[in-house]
């Protein structure tokens, strides 16, 4: 089931998106949220009609940095021994189509293409063979970066974490197994141009070794999101661009650059 989150006509709810193609997709209204068990309204409604949000609203992104070797390499730093986690803050999410702000303190901006793991109930201490019951689903991801913030101060605060950092969506998809999330290709396009393109097949820590290391220190609520990492290609974006991340059998996630007011 494709998860969406949407506002129409100034209230928001999650739908089920069915059908295909952009002219084809409706929302079938969920009648409470998708964290408890939930049934479905039959009220539907066009997907064109509808303001997609961010398919969650985290308390918290935990990220991990360096997953993909060739990755690592081309920003010329070693490949982690352990998952390398750092938070991304809830104010550094948007969802599909909205804006990416470009800081004022960057003149070096990247994107950075992922797939995002969201957690479907509160755990802690997470054993491996539990990993899949904690998991809602999985969508895009965009971990923009200013780089060069990042380089200069050390640490990875202001650098991943400033507004509008952190694009999520279109929707959660939760028909994808663990097995087969750990196979999936990444896009990135800027422009309509291929700038990454990778599968998660290339990362060095999987999803069970990411979410036993971050619940090993901290309590992951409903909703809460975890990045997986970028594969090689990264690079920059300047006011105007359009980058979209596409994800194998999720969807694409699309925002525009701009200058920040």
């Amino acid at each position: 089931m494709r998860i969406a989150r949407f506002s129409l006509d100034g209230n928001v709810a999650f739908g089920a998106v069915e059908g295909d193609g952009p002219d084809g997709l409706v929302l079938d209204i969920i009648k409470g949220i998708p964290f408890a068990d939930f049934e479905l309204s039959g009220t539907k409604v066009p997907l064109s009609k509808v303001r997609l949000l961010p398919p969650v609203l985290p308390s918290k992104v935990v990220a991990f940095g360096r997953n993909y070797a060739e990755h690592a390499a081309e920003l010329g730093n070693e490949v982690p021994d352990v998952p390398y986690a750092f938070l991304k803050p809830s104010t550094s999410v948007i969802g599909p189509g909205d804006a990416i702000a470009y800081p004022s303190f960057s003149q070096e901006l990247h994107y950075e293409a992922e797939l995002a793991v969201v957690i479907g109930r509160m755990c802690r201490e997470v054993p491996r063979e539990r990993v899949k019951d904690v998991i809602l689903g999985y969508t895009c991801a965009n971990d923009v970066t200013a780089r060069d913030v990042q380089q200069r101060e050390k640490q990875w605060a202001r650098a991943k974490g400033f507004d509008t950092s952190c694009p999520l969506g279109p929707w959660v998809e939760t028909d994808i197994d663990l097995a087969t999330a750990g196979d999936l290709t990444i896009q990135c396009t800027v422009n309509g141009e291929q700038r990454q393109l990778g599968r998660t097949s290339q990362m060095i820590h999987s999803i069970e070794d990411m979410i036993v290391n971050a619940t090993e220190a901290m309590t992951l609520l409903p909703g809460d999101v975890v990045l997986t990492g970028t594969p090689a290609g990264v690079g920059p974006l300047n006011v105007g661009d359009e980058v979209a991340v596409t994800v194998q059998g999720i969807g694409t996630l699309t925002n525009k650059v701009i200058k920040r007011g």
